[in-house]
């Protein structure tokens, strides 16, 4: 059993080399292999032998012992590339990190960058910790990030993340960088702690990322003077320019709410770079339906499609991120020593595995998924469905505050004078706006405003998927938001709709209100039913479901609902105090 981040023990090195020395018999041989050497970056021919989870040798030579026991396979009529790296990973996004990572191995994307947040969140460190090392049986490897902060204001942050809770998730093996740096703008101003944290993340030889939307070069410069080492949103060719100048790795998005990634290669085409060797590609996070062609191997094709070298396509999901992350000696290429993430393609321009090998085992043999799901107790580890045991008041749907929110995208929202009658219990349906409620999950405080934008014909939705794990309520009838929020309360957490009196859509998130114990293939199916039904209610944006995550989060502009109250992101400060129920 190999150790966190393949610290194999002496006997199982020794085993090793005994495979070399002819004593002791590969697992597996692939033989007459065309494989890409992320070195020479060029496609050669060897043959390639494995023994458990490791490549032992990569050559013309093949084995003096080959037993009953190892598997030879002709690899004639393949093309062999190494497993792919997901770079920025938010493994909570409805789908749980187990889900998350059967779904994407089979499209050849075996190790995950995963981040932390939801961990911090809602369980607590002692559980996280045995929940990571018990992610190590996956075939995918999963490593993690250590957050700063919260991406938000709540009440008791300095709690969550303390000095020493934060030391110790920076200490963990598993954990290969700080960040990402949502709350950049008060490292700036002058939070030593977080510098602290910073320069301790650097002691241990690991990487900081950035979160700098929209920042400019002499930003960038400070952040990187401080220690920040990448950044993922450049959202243009220029502002991935902007990032490599200043000495950045740059990851290039492509994800549900920004889709950037073609118009970014155009314009990195137009600037004539001479190598790609600093970009990586990310999918940040996207929700379910937006992986239904694929994970990373769907980026690889649009760079393809758009010009770029395939060879370097690959190295961006592969050889960089693994350089980047000071994991080169493990993942990201094949050659002797290296995990065997190995991917069967059939064509240098078709990037999605006929098979995959993700630590020397099968998870797609010839086009099938092999049935080897790992199932996982999440109720151990904390994830257990809400327990909500207080009810709504009539004064919970009182709506008198002057200030609204109205959304200007998937996940930007601003400030407005409200102007509409609010004593009533349903508003008209030719005017764009909502009630929108903020309870926190203890049913202690409430903010009610108003949520221009989002629907002009949603009757009532209550949701516990937020930033903060606290309760939305959003609609244009309080019957129905109250009728939404009972049915919230029966499933234990989730997204639930009501029309007319009547339930027409529910996905519940039985762990902690946050994610689904469902396979990813069905939540597909739920991202797309619950996108069609807002669109059919007037949602006109990429993503609702990341538009119901970001109302709650403080890392984005300019407005936002916090359990400290109506929040301004630009200004820092509270607009309108949450109250007491």
């Amino acid at each position: 059993m190999v150790e966190s981040k393949y610290r194999w023990r002496n006997r199982e090195l020794r085993e090793q080399v005994e495979v070399l020395d002819g004593k002791r018999s590969p697992t597996i041989l692939l033989k007459n292999a065309t494989y890409l050497n992320a070195i020479f970056k060029k496609w050669l021919q060897a043959n390639i032998w494995i023994y458990n989870d490791r490549i032992v040798y990569v050559g013309e030579k093949l084995p003096d012992k080959v037993d009953q026991t190892c598997e030879v396979v002709d690899c004639k009529n393949s093309l062999l590339v190494p497993g792919y790296i997901e770079p920025h990973a938010h493994p909570f996004q409805l789908y749980n990190p187990v889900s998350f990572a059967q779904y994407t191995s089979k499209f050849g994307t075996t190790v995950l960058i995963n981040d932390n947040l939801q961990l911090c969140l809602f369980t607590n460190k002692k559980k996280a910790f045995s929940f990571i090392d018990d992610l190590k049986s996956l075939p995918t490897t999963l490593y993690w990030w250590g957050r700063l902060d919260s991406q938000t204001e709540i009440i008791d942050e300095e709690v969550v993340f303390s000095n020493a809770s934060v030391k110790k998730w920076l200490e963990h093996e598993s954990v290969i960088q700080a960040g990402e740096l949502t709350g950049w703008p008060k490292l700036l101003e002058g939070d030593d702690l977080k510098l602290y944290w910073i320069q301790e993340a650097k002691r241990l030889n690991k990487k900081v990322e950035g979160h700098f939307p929209g920042a400019s070069e002499k930003t960038l410069a400070k952040l990187k003077l401080l220690g920040a080492d990448s950044d993922h949103e450049s959202i243009n060719g220029k502002e991935v320019m902007r990032r490599l100048l200043q000495g950045y790795m740059v990851g290039l998005r492509h994800s549900s709410i920004r889709p950037d990634l073609p118009q970014i290669l155009e314009e990195l085409k137009e600037e004539n770079i001479p190598n790609y060797s600093q970009l990586m590609l990310t999918t940040d996070g996207s929700t379910p339906s937006f992986y239904e062609n694929g994970v990373m191997d769907h980026l690889i094709k649009i760079c393809i499609e758009h010009g770029i070298s395939a060879i370097e396509a690959y190295l961006m999901t592969t050889l960089n991120p693994a350089k980047y992350f000071n994991l080169e000696h493990l993942h990201g290429q094949i050659a002797t020593g290296r995990v065997a993430d190995i991917n069967f393609i059939t064509s240098e321009d078709n990037p999605t595995p006929v098979s995959v090998l993700a630590k020397g085992k099968w998870v797609k043999r010839d086009g099938k998924e092999l049935d080897n799901r790992y199932q996982i107790n999440m109720d151990q580890y904390g994830f257990q469905p809400l327990t909500i045991d207080w009810n709504l008041n009539n004064e919970d749907l009182q709506y008198s505050m002057p200030v609204g929110i109205s959304l200007d995208s998937s996940v930007i929202t601003k400030p407005y004078s409200i102007t509409t009658d609010l004593y009533r219990d349903k508003l008209d349906d030719d005017v764009d706006e909502c009630f929108f409620t903020y309870i926190q999950r203890n049913g202690e405080l409430r903010i009610n405003t108003v949520l221009k934008g989002f629907a002009k014909n949603l009757d009532g939705l209550a949701t516990t998927f937020t930033n903060t794990g606290d309760i939305l309520l959003i609609g244009k009838n309080k019957k129905d938001m109250c009728t939404a929020f009972e049915r919230m309360k029966e499933i234990g957490g989730g997204i639930v709709i009501s029309k007319n009196g009547n339930i027409i859509y529910e996905l519940p998130l039985t762990f902690s209100g946050h994610s689904s114990e469902l396979d990813f293939e069905s939540l597909i199916e739920k991202d797309k039913e619950f996108k069609k039904i807002m669109t059919k209610f007037g949602y006109r944006f990429n993503d609702p479901i990341y538009t119901l995550l970001f109302l709650t989060s403080t890392h984005l502009p300019y407005i936002r609902l916090t359990p400290l109250g109506l929040f301004d992101v630009m200004q820092k400060k509270v607009l309108f105090p949450a109250i007491m129920r």
